[in-house]
């Protein structure tokens, strides 16, 4: 079996276990994580860092989690929400009045955390998302595709400019600096939204699917375009040095397993981890209040949106194209992270399922 590095509690040897069976089974790299009660009981990881195999993953890699980043940045606009800073019953237009144009007046701050703004389609140049003035200005000007608020479509690029461009208006910041300096720096978490050049040497870049090179691309249901005039996003343009630089809140974070299972076992563990309080118990509660139930029209799939998370009966998280995934489960306080630089096709993709199935059998252990 694959060689796996870091520790486990014994009851959750299953999680190590299906993490060494996927590497035996072709994975380059990987990482997971689980914490019960804002502590790691699973702490793991494996394999290589380069499609070569020749550079082993070690505990301070990180790499892109794609979308998993945007529960990141509906965590920075909680926070404002729980302060009292942020109105999520208000137009965006209050925040932001240049979006309040060519029929968004009536876009709620809701709207853009559940997915149902109606400007899910980034279709700008790929270049044009590594500058943040003019990717918000193309955002503010555009027209939504449905009447906001009557229905869902996953904003897949999209909504970490419009949440983004919302907390930057309210506080001044960035949201990478918000993020790093409320969120991260308190927790002592390795993630970054947006890269700086220091930190290229730990990054394990996007292996496309075997099969697939480096023009692979994304859509917003994962590895087929979007409909329309939807720009995809290509493997090259994730691994390239841009992408690291920019900002992109909804698909540019970086890190590894322990660190997202450590932002997120915040609002597993009531709002406060370690000491640190970030949130009130009904701050965390919002994010998994139910704001659509239905078709997302990009998904082409039944979902149930909360306010920046996916909710999925008691449990709730998001994934990220190529495999990564973070899941909330608040009644057991626990948080499951999967972070993965190995992409496989989307439809026969099922690891960071299997992790929380493993992570599950050692919490029934754990609580007898």
């Amino acid at each position: 079996m694959a060689d796996i590095q870091g520790s486990y509690d014994d009851l959750f040897t299953a999680v190590a276990g299906a993490l060494s069976a996927l590497l035996d089974e072709g994975d380059a790299g990987a990482s997971v994580a689980v914490f019960v009660d804002g502590e790691p009981v699973v702490d793991v990881w494996g394999g290589f860092v380069d499609a070569d195999r020749t550079l082993p993953w070690r505990r301070d890699t990180i790499t892109n989690v794609w979308s998993v980043t945007k529960t990141m940045t509906a965590l920075c606009a909680l926070l404002l929400a729980d302060r009292g800073d942020l109105d999520l019953d208000a137009p965006v237009g209050r925040y932001w009045p240049e979006f309040a144009a060519a029929g968004k007046e009536k876009v709620l701050v809701r709207h853009l955390l559940s997915h149902t703004a109606g400007l899910p389609d980034w279709e700008g140049p790929v270049e044009e998302l590594y500058d943040w003035p003019s990717a918000t200005a193309r955002l503010a000007a555009q027209a939504p595709q449905w009447e906001p608020g009557t229905a869902a479509g996953y904003h897949s690029l999209t909504q970490g400019f419009l949440v983004g461009e919302v907390v930057r208006r309210i506080t001044g910041r960035g949201l990478g600096e918000f993020f790093a300096e409320e969120v991260a720096g308190p927790l002592g978490a390795d993630f970054r939204i947006g890269l700086a050049a220091e930190h290229d040497h730990r990054v394990a870049l996007s292996v496309p699917p075997p099969s697939h090179d480096e023009n692979y691309t994304a859509g917003a249901a994962g590895g087929k375009a979007s409909p329309g005039a939807a720009t995809p996003i290509r493997v090259r343009d994730g691994n390239s040095v841009a992408w690291r630089r920019a900002e992109i809140p909804a698909g540019n974070g970086f890190g590894n397993a322990r660190s997202v299972a450590l932002v997120q076992s915040v609002l597993a563990c009531g709002g406060t981890l370690h000491g640190t309080r970030l949130l009130s118990r009904a701050g965390c509660d919002l994010a998994r209040q139910e704001q659509f139930s239905g078709e997302d029209r990009i998904l082409g799939t039944p979902m149930r949106w909360g306010l920046g998370y996916g909710l999925f009966d008691s449990l709730y998280g998001w994934g990220g194209w190529g495999g990564s995934l973070v899941v909330i489960d608040p009644a057991s306080r626990m948080t499951v992270a999967y972070v993965t630089h190995q992409m496989r096709e989307p439809s026969a993709d099922n690891r960071g399922l299997e992790m929380v199935m493993a992570a599950y059998e050692g919490l029934q252990g754990l609580r007898v």
